[in-house]
């Protein structure tokens, strides 16, 4: 039997955030409304791709068409978010034995693709994928180059002085030789959103780094999505926030999305080290399992990373069309 792949219908739509639920390889991003919340903010058209074999649901696939001086384009996330991972999420795959697995994995994606051929027959199309997709073949037999992009993920299911210790020593000696009643960490709300948001534009701005994530993208996601959370984690000392990190959670994982930029305040406290050691506890008294530090693939910063121990885990940066519409398609800054 073949796989059927449509737009999402009214009664898929209903059911489309029980199936990322389902599937290996949804995040809090693949939900119904925060796709709403990405096209909305990227001056995009979403496209919810889904296929089945039968009844039965096999697969989703978010796309945003964007078009640009009568060139089409499409994005998976959309540009200048930020979003860090998105692309194809599959469903009732993981009884399947390696060949029907594969076959139906293919099938899907090039239902998809020649969906997104026939209906908007973009000039070039960028997707990135979320960690759980582990097989890029399906997109290089249909012309697209794959590359890989790595990310870093602390297992939290250890108990706490064993996950601690494997951290390394000066990580260990800024987190436990720290002065409780110096500072204050805690989850915020909107005004803590837009206070880590502004922190990290100044800082982007400051290194010659654009940054067009509009805070109201942030606070919009917080406000809409359905199963997931934004948290805003800040540290404050004598009540002045000196910095923080708005963390991504869905299912058993908690991402560390934006923040962590080193901070102007003269204060003799080891904000980030803390404030990540914030995030791993609060994450495994609410039985989470993983911290992903979303991205590994910056030198400099991933020596600040690799010292809680990390896990390294590879997605795919995956990219169609030509040389010079490649070259034109830059200007999105779809990378994260």
């Amino acid at each position: 039997m073949s796989i059927d792949v449509r737009a999402a219908t009214d009664e898929d739509r209903e059911r489309w955030n029980e199936f990322v639920e389902r599937s290996p390889q949804g995040t809090l991003c693949h939900e119904l409304e925060a796709l709403e919340v990405q096209a909305n903010h990227s001056g995009a058209t979403l496209h919810p791709l889904i296929g089945f074999k039968g009844q039965e649901p096999v697969g989703l696939f978010p796309v945003f068409e964007l078009r640009k001086q009568f060139v089409t384009t499409v994005f998976s996330p959309p540009p200048h978010i930020r979003v860090p991972y998105l692309g194809p999420a599959f469903l009732n795959m993981g009884k399947l034995k390696q060949r029907k697995r594969e076959r139906r994995r293919q099938r899907f994606t090039d239902g998809c693709l020649d969906w997104i051929r026939t209906e908007l027959s973009p000039r070039y199309a960028h997707v990135r994928t979320s960690t759980g997709v582990a097989d890029s073949r399906p997109f290089k037999w249909n012309e697209f180059d794959a590359t890989p992009e790595y990310t870093y993920a602390v297992d939290l299911t250890r108990e706490r002085d064993e996950l601690l210790k494997s951290f390394s020593s000066d990580a260990r000696s800024n987190i436990t030789n720290a002065d409780e009643d110096a500072y204050e960490v805690a989850v915020g709300g909107s005004e803590e959103i837009r206070l880590i948001h502004e922190q990290v534009k100044n800082r982007y701005e400051s290194q010659g780094i654009g940054f067009d994530v509009p805070a109201e993208f942030v606070l919009n996601l917080a406000e809409r999505t359905a199963n997931g959370h934004v948290r805003p984690y800040t540290l404050r000392v004598d009540g002045e926030f000196v910095g923080g990190i708005l963390a991504l959670e869905y299912g058993d994982t908690t991402g560390r999305w934006m923040g962590g930029v080193r901070t102007d305040a003269d204060v003799d406290v080891p904000t980030n080290d803390l404030l990540d050691w914030a995030i791993m506890e609060d994450a495994r008294d609410r039985e989470l399992e993983t911290y992903d530090l979303v991205g590994a693939d910056t030198r400099r910063i991933n020596r600040y990373k690799a010292k809680f121990n990390p896990e390294l885990e590879t997605y795919y940066s995956l990219e169609y069309g030509s040389w010079g519409m490649r070259t034109v398609a830059s200007l999105y800054d779809s990378v994260k």
